[in-house]
């Protein structure tokens, strides 16, 4: 089945409009036509002495000159094409917790975005562990989360600023597919299938993710992470799949995927027992081999 193509744009004052009507509570939401990196842009708002200090914020762009994904890799991205945004929010967690916010802000934008479909095709919207959400198993969003020091504002030793990035796929999803080589999804391409997901606006897919975004990690400061491994689960594109775990290209680890623990490292089944894994590259391992 073909792509309908997304309807263009709105200008960025007509973006920006509709998204503080949606969500008072951001304290400032800018959208350029373009920049280097939105993540990078906060980051420095964050860092500067003297800068505005009441948060959330939400920085988008209909074009990053260079966009970052995980592990240094530059995000592809057109006009039109991708919805490329970045949220900032102030979190008060230990420091060995900071690593569970990249897992965490991955299943909230699963939850939020399989909100926006029919209930019937929602399975078909999975997470891929750290962060990647996907669409019938091809990547139809990643994510970036970075944190900082919270500076001259911070409150208490706990208190940082985490800058979560998102490029979501709009369309040329076959485009991409052919460029890097692998299987990527965009939003036109759900929508052809799901009337709930035509109706959404471009405004109200980043509402809806930067939403559950301060929810979830409004949550987490209140309660914790106990109940992150049972979210997960509902979402789990990688359960009790044979994968392969890549450190700079190489198996580092290889096992059966297991789900995650309260700190969102990826469970890991091997012949040595169970593994917990913190960093590294996920690929699903050919069906033909056997486990380990």
């Amino acid at each position: 089945m073909t792509s309908a193509p997304h309807p263009p744009l709105p200008s960025p004052c007509q973006l920006v409009a509709e998204l503080r009507s949606t969500l008072p509570h951001f304290k400032q939401i800018q959208w350029l036509e373009r920049t280097e990196s939105t993540n990078a842009d906060l980051l420095s708002m964050a860092r500067a002495r003297g800068g505005p200090q009441a948060r959330p914020w939400l920085l988008g762009s209909h074009l990053q000159e260079h966009g970052r994904g995980r592990a240094g890799r530059r995000w592809q991205n057109r006009p039109g094409a991708n919805l490329m945004f970045s949220c900032a929010f102030d979190v008060f967690v230990a420091p060995q917790r900071l690593p569970t916010l990249s897992p965490l802000a991955g299943l909230a934008a699963c939850e939020a975005l399989r909100e926006l479909i029919e209930a019937r095709h929602r399975g078909h919207m999975t997470m891929k562990w750290p962060n990647d959400v996907q669409w019938h198993s091809a990547k139809l969003a990643g994510i970036l989360v970075e944190v900082t020091r919270a500076g001259a504002s911070r409150l208490s030793p706990d208190h940082y600023v985490v800058i979560i990035g998102m490029g979501l796929n709009l369309d040329d999803a076959r485009a991409l597919s052919l460029s890097l080589n692998r299987q990527v999804a965009d939003w036109s391409e759900i929508a052809r299938q799901d009337k709930q997901a035509a109706a959404v606006s471009a405004a109200g897919l980043v509402a809806q993710v930067a939403q559950a975004w301060y929810t979830s990690l409004n949550e987490a400061t209140a309660y914790g992470f106990d109940a992150l491994p049972v979210r997960y689960a509902q979402v789990d594109a990688l359960a009790g799949q044979h994968i392969n775990v890549l450190d700079d290209g190489r198996i580092a680890q290889a096992g059966i995927a297991s789900g995650i623990n309260s700190f969102g490292q990826l469970l890991l089944r091997t012949p040595e027992g169970e593994q917990s894994i913190s960093i590294g590259e996920v690929s699903v391992r050919p069906r033909q081999e056997h486990a380990p």
